[in-house]
Formats: structure tokens, sequence, C-alpha cells
């Protein structure tokens, strides 16, 4: 292997070697093949790209094995721990590698999110490292508990005003206690996540103004039920639709379409039921429309499932991001923002960063077929998609050539797998 990569170093090789080397075809072991991949990213204008996205997609048995490794080069394990290359299941491992750079640590304590600041707080390497633990405390994704933790472990108690300290609450006599205690616990974690939100996008603040709500795909999207009502979503769309009010959903709920068709009359239990989703959605649409940006940030970590619903649309990054940094967001709505093809890149970006996201299946399913995610993302995800859902993949026209033929590829690999 270091014959080859001295070979590929010195330009030695022709261009179909080249190109089979960036795209992990050659016959070297998995961590040797890494070497030369994150080479061939670091310093080949023309092959550069293929090689970071086979890097992204790379099997993760290797890719542990070469960021645990203290002998790993210097470049690959500088390459693998950068944000922007950064893999979640890789973080724990590359964190105790002793060969991955303090400076490298110091960067990510200071400025990573809310997950990397927890996996270095697990991190038995990070604790004896008093400089890492005061970049943690000093990170706005660190709660104020955490803060404590980390001053008392970096042996630096009076940088934290004692006042600052949160104090252990009392406990009378008799259970009633616990349940207020878990009450005010929650409202503090709402609050704790908001002000951390605020204050690491501050500057972010600033720069965006006072944008109104504005969701993409526009406002018809949430006013149009054709589903329940049977009504053509071309007809529908082609009418002008008026602003939702209170009343509107019977409105549309005793429209009728034009031609053949005939509306599906539901039963009143069910028209009830609509009517007061309808008005609840009305409702949460006119509070979100008059609040600020700061306001709808608020109301993304601290409201309802239906105003995060709403908010994950808002065409402002930081209000879409805050909806995924709310401590009552689900897996099972994570996973339908993972579908919608109507929230911004940087949504469908944020989601896998999250480690509690990603172990759930559906959202993985999810973001790889969504057209609208980073292929860098989708690339990075497809190795833990199940044989069906690889099949399914390579047939759909709505994803990228690349995406279709990888997973072919895949499809064809699991399939000879399972045949021997």
């Amino acid at each position: 292997m270091r014959r080859m990569l001295d070979m590929i170093r010195s330009s030695s090789v022709s261009a179909t070697v080249m190109q089979a080397a960036a795209r992990g075809a050659l016959a070297v072991s998995g961590p040797e093949m890494i070497e030369i991949l994150v080479y061939i990213t670091n310093h080949n204008k023309v092959f550069g790209q293929q090689a970071r996205m086979t890097l992204a997609g790379w099997e993760l048995k290797s890719s542990l094995e070469a960021a645990s490794n203290p002998a790993t080069p210097p470049e690959v394990l500088d390459y693998l721990i950068a944000p922007e290359n950064l893999r979640p299941p890789l973080l724990p491992t590359l964190l105790e590698n002793p060969s991955v750079k303090q400076e490298a640590l110091l960067q990510m304590a200071a400025h990573g999110s809310r997950e990397v600041v927890d996996a270095m707080r697990k991190s038995s390497r990070v604790q004896g490292l008093p400089e890492i633990l005061r970049a943690l405390a000093a990170n706005p994704n660190s709660t104020p508990i955490e803060v404590a933790q980390f001053q008392q472990a970096a042996v630096i108690p009076e940088e934290l005003p004692q006042a600052e300290l949160p104090e252990e609450p009392s406990q009378p006599p008799g259970g009633s206690a616990i349940h207020l205690e878990t009450c005010d616990e929650n409202v503090l974690e709402e609050s704790v996540a908001v002000d951390a939100f605020l204050t690491e996008h501050a500057r972010e603040l600033v720069m965006e103004g006072e944008k109104p709500f504005q969701p993409l795909g526009g406002f018809h999207e949430f006013e149009v039920t054709s589903l329940e009502t049977s009504v053509p979503v071309e007809q529908a769309q082609a009418e002008p639709v008026a602003p939702l009010e209170a009343g509107s959903a019977a409105a549309v709920a005793t429209a009728k379409p034009s031609g053949t068709a005939t509306a599906t009359r539901p039963s009143p239990a069910a028209k009830k039921a609509h009517s007061s989703q309808e008005t609840e959605r009305g409702s949460a649409l006119q509070k979100i429309s008059r609040l600020d940006i700061k306001g709808r940030i608020q109301l993304a970590m601290k409201g309802t499932k239906e105003d995060r619903s709403i908010l994950i649309r808002d065409s402002t990054k930081l209000v879409a991001l805050a909806v995924l940094e709310s401590p009552k967001v689900t897996d099972g709505e994570v996973e339908k923002f993972a579908n919608q093809k109507n929230v911004l890149e940087a949504v469908l970006r944020q989601i896998p960063m999250k480690r509690r996201f990603v172990k759930n299946y559906g959202v993985v399913r999810n973001l790889v077929a969504n057209p609208r995610t980073p292929l860098d993302v989708s690339l990075g995800l497809m190795k833990n998609l199940l044989t069906a859902d690889l099949k399914n993949l390579a047939g759909n026209k709505e994803v990228s050539d690349t995406i279709r033929k990888l997973a072919t590829k895949m499809f064809k690999q699991k399939m000879d797998t399972t045949r021997k």
C-alpha cells in the first residue's frame, strides 16, 4: 500500500488506476484504502470529489478501525475529525484516540453542536484535558449544570459565579415534590435550550433582521384539503385561496369539484374532526404570522406539535433549525420532516447530525429517498439501508443518478453476499 500511495503521490499511475482508487476499488485493506482516498481528496483536483463521495459512504467497520488506531496517519485523522467531514458514529472513537490533535478537539469543544458536547462530556480523554473542558464550559450548547461540571473538573470554579450555579431543589416531606420537580426541570430545559440557541446564533439573528413568516411552498399548502374533500389538487390549486379563517374549513369541506368527479360526503364525525383540525391549523398560522424571528424561535422550541409542523417550513433558516432543537420534538415528527420536500436543505442536513434521530431507521430511509437531501448526506447514510429499500431506491427516478447507481451497486453486493 505504501508503494501504491507513493506512486499516486508521484503521479506514476495511469488515469484508470486513479479513477479506481477514487472509487475505493483497489485491492488493499480498508484503513489503507481510506488513507489513499484522503490523499486524493486533499490533493487531486480531478478525482478529489469522487474520492470525497466514496469516503462519505465508506463502510463503518474500516472507518472505526482507522479512527481508533493511534498509528493512523495524521492527515487521515485530521480529515475524519474535521466538522465538514465528521461522521457522528466515529466521534466517540476519535475522541479517545491520543493521536487526534488537541487543537482539533479544542475547536470542536468551543463550537460543536449539542451532540458534540454530549459526546465530549462522556469522553474519558476529554475529562483529563482542562483546556478542552474550559472550551466546553464556554460552548453555548452546554447546559448550566454541565457548565458547572466542566468548570469543576477543570479546577477553575472561580470563573463561574456562585450565584449562577444551579441550586439543589428543596425536598419537603411527602411525594408531591417529585412531580413539581419534574415539571420545573422540563420548563428549565426548554428555557435553557431557547437561551442557548439565541446566544449561539446572536450574530445571525442580527443579520437576518425582522423577516416575516414565509413558509416554503406558500400558504396555500396549509389551506388546500383535497384529500379529505376528494377535490383534485390541480383544481384546488387553480382556485384562489383566501387567508384561512376559523370558519374556512367548513367552506372547503363543502366545496364540490367541477367535472365528472363527485365529492365524497364526509360523515358528521369526520366533518367535525376535520373542521376542528382546520380551525386549529388556522389559529396556529395566524399566531405565527404575527411573531418576529425570536418569537418564532421560542415557539419552535416550546410550542405544540402543530406549531412545529408549520415552523419547520419557515424560510428563515434559524427558525426551521430551532424546531429540531426543541426538547419536545419526537422521532415520529422528524421522520415526517425527513420526507418533506418543502423544507430547507439546511434542515435535511442537520437531522442526521443528531445521533438520536439518525438511530431511527425511518428517518435514515426518508432522508436518502428525499431528492432535496444534499448528495453528501445521502451517500453517507446509504450504507444503513436494508436490501429492499436499496432496490426501491435504485428505481426511484426522483433522486440523482449517483444515488440510483450506488443503490444498484450496493443492492447487488448484498444479494451476492446473501447467496454466498
